[in-house]
């Protein structure tokens, strides 16, 4: 899997997630966010952190940890993936 492959397997999985049941376009810059985090994270308790801090920060709605880390988790899986495929 290539970067962009990789890119887009992170946004459809944020895309999916939707945790303000707010529709998922709505994400956007959120989702950037997260996909540049991902690059420099690979501890999936310290990138729930952060994506928990990306989305409460432009929503200012609280947003449950496990939440976080269930799409951190995956999120990982996905770059760990690419990361061994190169």
């Amino acid at each position: 899997m290539d970067t962009q492959q990789m890119n887009l397997a992170l946004v459809a999985v944020l895309q999916e997630w939707d945790p303000f049941q707010i529709g998922w376009d709505l994400y956007e810059p959120e989702i950037a966010d997260t996909v540049v985090a991902i690059r420099y994270i690979d501890s999936p308790q310290e990138l729930a952190e952060k994506i928990k801090s990306i989305y409460e920060f432009a929503f200012d709605e609280t947003v449950k940890m496990e939440k976080c880390l269930e799409v951190a988790q995956k999120l990982l899986i996905i770059k760990n993936d690419a990361s061994c495929s190169i």
